[in-house]
């Protein structure tokens, strides 16, 4: 399986290069002001380490949030954009997708800080299903969910996270034109009306 998979909803900022078994992974820890700048160098230099081109790719991937606005849409656009341009599908992968496939078994409980006392979340059964939709959640919730049985999952590795979350979820490809954000508040800026 050839793939390029990209991270640009949270601060850092990941991509990978997957060609047969060759597996290439590039991580910037605090990128968040610049995947604007970062994302297209990033994608080319991985791609050359694994020499790769967009053209042998079975498909694109990019985590689509919940996370940063700016972030996931800059994600978003470049994926679009070059599964437009090499004429392959995508496939979405969320952020608690990313933390819960990098954690093995057990009921998982993927917890993305939300800001003002919430979190995103989303509730993973030991064979990885979901048990509960992605969800904006108070404090309170999080800590009965976690009582419940849920083992809380707020930090992983990133980059074993999103390959373990693209390889599981690859049945699931799309058209690029398919791909959108997954938003479960409204911004900041829509917010503030």
């Amino acid at each position: 399986m050839n793939y390029l998979a990209i991270n640009t909803s949270q601060s850092s900022l990941t991509v990978i290069a997957k060609k047969g078994k060759t597996l290439c992974v590039s991580e910037v820890a605090d990128a968040a002001a610049q995947h604007s700048v970062r994302l297209m160098p990033e994608i080319d230099a991985i791609l050359k380490q694994a020499d790769l081109a967009l053209s042998e790719c079975d498909f694109l991937a990019c985590v689509v949030g919940p996370g940063s606005f700016t972030g996931v849409r800059i994600g978003i656009s470049a994926v679009k954009g070059l599964c437009l341009a090499a004429e392959k599908p995508a496939l979405a992968v969320t952020s608690l997708d990313v933390l819960a496939y990098a954690e093995e078994g057990g009921e998982r409980l993927a917890l993305v800080d939300a800001g003002n006392g919430f979190s995103y979340a989303c509730g993973y059964n030991s064979a990885n299903a979901v048990d509960f939709a992605p969800a904006r959640i108070p404090a309170e919730e999080v800590a009965r969910l976690e009582n419940s049985g849920y083992r809380a999952v707020r930090t992983a590795d990133t980059a074993r996270g999103l390959q373990a979350a693209v390889e599981a979820k690859c049945g699931e490809i799309a058209p690029a034109s398919e791909l959108k954000a997954l938003y479960l508040r409204k911004s900041a800026a829509e917010e503030g009306r």
